[in-house]
């Protein structure tokens, strides 16, 4: 049970055969299934990609704990240097004294400040995530 169409080209006219409709519907269930597929296996690819790295709420945690961490040690080397500073004193040194003290304001400066910039930066990151999130 074949169909024959004329198609008209030009003047001319091309004898075309076309399929009976069931063996067209069964072309057309398979080009669709293979579609499908593809599309479901894609969509199962780009899943995992998206459930690296920890959630917002967790990255502004972290972000904190590192502002505090930070603050800590930097108070921590300050008062370790101003003891050692204010030994030297008594012990008549008073140049190691001062370098001391001012060795341990400057690593105490210098672990606040990385303190700070790492949490800043984590959670100005969380915050990116959880805006993600929204939109």
């Amino acid at each position: 049970m074949f169909l024959s169409l004329k198609l008209i080209v030009r003047e001319g006219a091309i004898p075309c055969t076309i399929l009976p409709s069931s063996s067209v519907s069964q072309v057309m269930k398979y080009v669709l299934l293979m579609l499908l597929l593809a599309a479901v296996a894609l969509a199962q690819g780009q899943s995992d990609e998206h459930k690296h790295g920890p959630g917002p709420g967790k990255e502004i945690g972290s972000g904190a704990a590192n502002i505090g961490t930070g603050a800590a040690k930097g108070a921590g080397d300050v008062a370790k240097g101003a003891g050692k500073g204010a030994v030297d004193l008594v012990t008549l040194h008073p140049i190691n004294a001062a370098t001391s003290v001012g060795k341990g304001a400057a690593v105490g400066g210098k672990d606040a400040t990385v303190g700070a910039a790492k949490g800043t930066g984590k959670i100005g990151k969380g915050i990116g995530k959880a805006f993600k999130k929204l939109f």
